[in-house]
């Protein structure tokens, strides 16, 4: 394969998991690497690429059903080259934050039962209500959040970001 190419994909419902994609994307292409960044929805045929990397946050302890159903449908071909997943939850952003690592992690085992990553990435994300729906589980949120429970605004640590990345760069070469 002639200058290889990495898939960033992606499942976002407020945009900061695609600006995450997209930090990753600008950090492995200052490793040298050829990246491309699409939506899951948009990244349909995974043979042109030499590894891909799938990142989506966690709704209701789980990562968005259409990143699940991009990890299913591709499973036979992501196991067949590099692998990588990053998870984005503001849960990660809370206090007594192994605890939450733990869950977070538990939460990504379908992801992992599917296809084992080389390397997961676990990230704070930003709460912005502005970006999302109204409906009950938005509801719900900010009744959590104004009890104090869980924090809000934009916890993402964009040097732990690029420290990921990083050190991806190794385990994704063909």
């Amino acid at each position: 394969m002639t200058n290889p190419k990495i898939l960033i994909t992606y499942a976002s419902r407020s945009g900061s998991t695609a600006e995450i994609a997209e930090a990753i994307a600008e950090r492995l292409s200052q490793c040298g690497m050829l990246v491309e960044v699409l939506p899951m929805q948009e990244a349909k045929d995974l043979s042109a690429y030499c590894a891909v990397i799938a990142g989506s946050p966690i709704r209701n302890s789980k990562w968005l059903p259409e990143a699940i159903q991009f990890v299913e449908t591709h499973r036979s071909m992501l196991s067949q080259k590099p692998f990588a997943t990053f998870t984005v939850s503001i849960t990660l952003a809370m206090s007594n934050t192994e605890q939450y690592r733990q869950a977070v992690t538990k939460w990504i085992q379908p992801v992992r039962a599917q296809v084992k990553p080389v390397s997961e990435g676990l990230f704070a994300g930003r709460l912005d209500f502005s970006k999302l729906p109204l409906n009950w589980d938005t509801v719900k949120l900010r009744a959590v959040v104004a009890l104090g429970i869980f924090p809000k605004d934009d916890r993402r640590d964009w040097k732990a970001i690029h420290a990921w990345a990083e050190s991806i760069h190794p385990l994704l070469l063909p």
